[in-house]
């Protein structure tokens, strides 16, 4: 459960964040202020990181007054530039530092054409240089120039600084100290309160943290260490992150990879790498189609692959006749069907997986039990033995959707042939508007999840025959796990019982009133 800690911080995070808001709204969508939120938010740590980083080291040398803010420029270049950028991946100079920009913000007549000069000159800083691709654009939606700001240049100023000021103004100590996941928790927040937009490209939803922690558990089951972590579809990069708090007392051995086709969600996954102290040669984060041009056939097999692909998205299917060819789907005999990319995604998952490791992916329910193309690959999944479990969540856990959603586990070193399935659909603590899963549901199911017994009413650990044979490949988890009866037991012996004393008692009532009345005719 939450700390007191946790709570006061997630609070005035919440707080702050609403009052920004409420000092733009009107001018800039819901959708688009979370861009500048974020993008501003992310600019705040960056600059704070680099002086921490400065500091601590002249600090350590001896020079206990030195305070990178306070340099000048020219200083700056010639001490500083030219090894930080290999360390790093990025360069500030002090005047372009968050701290240095939000003094004079209320009394600038250039901040928006400022801020975007040093949101250039942080991307140029890394031209060149190894991290140039994990750099460049990634100020891109923090259009500080746009009319979205403002129809005139003060007016795009007072917002812009409004935006700064505010986010100064947010006590978050060192980002590394904080209880919280601060920068997914406002990311969480804002998309909360502005989900009639949540989701709106079709089928994508943001990843709750408290999924995410359920994800990364569950493949680190029985596991010290594994080579290398992958999402294909990693948004903005939650389940990855959450993948990394898994590694205080585990071993990751060549960091973090992942796909996003969403430009938005590319840069904010790459911000999140940043804020989280992942350098640019811990991860590789790449924009394309996962489907159609995935980007690390080099870099696989992975251990661990964590993934909440868009749910029944369309794509091209069988309309590209050399697809069947493709090594990611030619196993199963069939494509996913052209309205419903569902299994393209896990059959892709599955190639890329390494043959000790295990995938956990969040999916909609109708996939396990649909006929035709669909059933063709659940066959060739579970006559393979490649199903770990099928895991059934609560519905309301996503923002912007009701969606009820599952999880399937895959792995390719099994030791049984049997598949596990958990039903979780009372694993729920209510939260406002949502439900969420706490940290005693995720211990619960990952518990159930080890032990892969039957246990009445939550789980049936079945074998495949009997899932081929009896079921038809039906992977549904209500198929396996009984649901329990929650009504009353009537026990007929003691109801039949009651009935014929009841039956006495209004046999005697008619008598006695048969009796009065003939008295009283009398």
């Amino acid at each position: 459960m939450a700390t007191n800690k946790e709570s006061v911080e997630r609070s005035e995070l919440h707080r702050k964040i609403w009052a920004i808001a409420d000092d733009v709204r009107g001018a800039v969508d819901g959708w688009d202020f979370k861009q500048y939120i974020l993008g501003i938010l992310f600019y705040r740590f960056i600059s704070e990181n680099m002086v921490a980083h400065f500091n601590h080291a002249e600090h350590e040398a001896g020079d206990l007054d030195f305070d990178y803010a306070a340099i000048s420029d020219e200083e700056a270049e010639r001490d500083f530039r030219p090894s930080t950028v290999e360390e790093k991946g990025f360069f500030i100079l002090p005047s372009q530092l968050f701290q240095n920009v939000v003094k004079t913000a209320r009394n600038s007549n250039d901040l928006n054409t400022r801020l975007a000069n040093i949101f250039n000159a942080i991307e140029g800083s890394a031209i060149g240089y190894k991290s140039e691709n994990d750099i460049k654009g990634l100020f891109d939606d923090v259009d500080t120039t746009s009319n979205r700001l403002g129809a005139t240049v003060e007016e795009k100023n007072r917002r812009l600084a409004d935006i700064l000021c505010g986010i100064a103004d947010i006590n978050f100590g060192k980002f590394e100290d904080n209880d919280i996941d601060a920068f997914g928790d406002a990311y969480e927040y804002l998309i909360s309160n502005y989900a009639s937009n949540a989701g709106k490209s079709g089928g994508e939803f943001f990843t709750p943290q408290s999924v995410s922690r359920l994800l990364a558990r569950l493949v680190m089951v029985g596991k010290d260490k594994i080579n290398k972590v992958y999402d294909p579809t990693c948004g903005s990069g939650s389940l990855l992150l959450q993948m990394k708090k898994q590694f205080e007392e585990r071993i990751l051995e060549d960091g973090f990879y992942g796909q996003e086709i969403n430009m938005t969600n590319f840069n904010l996954a790459r911000m999140n790498m940043f804020l989280h102290n992942i350098n640019y040669n811990q991860f590789d984060i790449r924009r394309g189609d996962t489907l159609l041009s995935p980007m690390h056939n080099n870099d696989k097999p992975f251990d661990a692959i964590v993934s909440n692909p868009p749910y029944s998205i369309k794509w091209v299917g069988d309309d590209n006749p050399t697809l069947i060819n493709d090594e990611r789907f030619a196993p199963a005999g069939k494509l996913a069907p052209k309205s419903k990319a569902d299994f393209a995604f896990i059959m892709h998952s599955l190639h890329y997986l390494s043959n000790k490791g295990r995938a956990a992916i969040v999916c909609f329910p109708g996939i396990f039990y649909r006929s035709g193309a669909e059933k063709t690959i659940r066959q060739y999944l579970i006559d393979n033995n490649f199903v770990e479990a099928v895991i059934a969540l609560p519905d309301n856990l996503f923002f912007g959707t009701s969606i009820a959603t599952c999880i399937l586990v895959l792995a390719k070193n099994k030791q049984d042939n049997k598949t596990l399935f958990i039903d979780a659909t009372k694993e729920f603590k209510k939260e406002t508007n949502n439900n969420v899963l706490s940290p005693d549901n995720i211990a619960q199911i990952v518990d159930i999840f080890e032990k892969s017994t039957d246990i009445d009413y939550l789980s049936a650990y079945v074998d495949n025959q009997v899932i081929a044979q009896e079921h038809d490949y039906n992977l549904s988890v209500s198929t396996y796990v009984e649901k329990e009866d929650t009504r009353e037991k009537i026990d007929i012996k003691v109801l039949n019982q009651q009935i014929a004393e009841t039956v006495k008692n209004i046999d005697r009532l008619r008598l006695e009133i048969d009796k009065i009345v003939a008295e009283l005719g009398e």
